[in-house]
């Protein structure tokens, strides 16, 4: 499956005042591995950003007067996208900028290009319940370093929540295995499985690097459980007669 994490910056808060949006960053995924095909633009929005909006991404009038407007990165935007599943946080907000941006094109909706939406942030509000769930707070909760994250930038967080999103669904891999084959087959559904004796077990005992990575990975456990983890717990005896 070939899926875009998509984001963002834009002049203000509201499209429909005629705020614009002025940087674009993508990352593929493609079957659940970053590919390094990325997407990336800088757009001049003919329109200045607002003091707030200013103050969270740094991109200056100045700075953008030379790029080139949504016109014509257009085209190459939606080659891009086009068929793929698109991963956003909170998309309502980028959905509604990239629509109005289609729409003073005479295109869009922008939906009408890809194969659906997953929204992150309606899915961490729905694994933490009554928890802060921004993009920051969920690199923190994955330990996903976001030291260099200064300004919000539209690649870097997209890069960012490439990695939350795949934190996040971690456990949504299939662990069947196809053994090829045309699954239609007469015998394949009665067909026995060979009987082989059981191999000799053997316990391999953890490096001392492996013991301080699984250590670093309970500390995290604890801070997000505020105490200790069950995982420090020790095994319950079981009752004697």
């Amino acid at each position: 499956m070939r899926q875009i994490v998509l984001d963002t910056e834009t002049t203000g808060l509201n499209p429909r005042t005629g705020d614009r949006i002025i940087e674009i960053g993508c990352v593929e995924l493609l079957n659940r591995r970053l590919t390094g095909n990325n997407f990336h633009r800088y757009i001049n929005p003919e329109h200045d950003s607002e003091e707030g909006a200013l103050a969270v991404h740094g991109l200056t009038t100045a700075f953008l007067s030379d790029k080139p407007k949504f016109a014509e990165i257009f085209e190459e935007l939606r080659e891009y996208i086009c068929g793929a599943q698109v991963i956003i946080h909170n998309a309502p907000f980028d959905l509604s900028f990239l629509d109005a941006e289609y729409k003073r094109l005479g295109k869009g909706p922008f939906s009408a290009d890809i194969a659906g939406v997953i929204d992150t942030l309606v899915r961490a509000k729905e694994m933490y319940l009554g928890r802060r769930n921004s993009l920051n707070a969920l690199c923190d909760r994955y330990g996903i370093s976001n030291a260099h994250r200064a300004l919000h930038g539209a690649l870097l967080d997209s890069e960012l929540l490439a990695e939350v999103y795949l934190a996040m669904t971690r456990g949504q891999n299939s662990f069947s295995i196809d053994h090829g084959g045309n699954h239609n087959d007469s015998d394949s559904e009665s067909a026995a499985l060979e009987l082989l004796p059981l191999a000799e077990i053997l316990v391999r005992t953890a490096r001392a690097e492996e013991l301080a990575e699984h250590e670093l990975v309970l500390n995290g456990l604890d801070k997000d459980a505020k105490g200790n983890c069950i995982w420090r717990h020790s095994p319950v005896e079981p009752a004697k007669n």
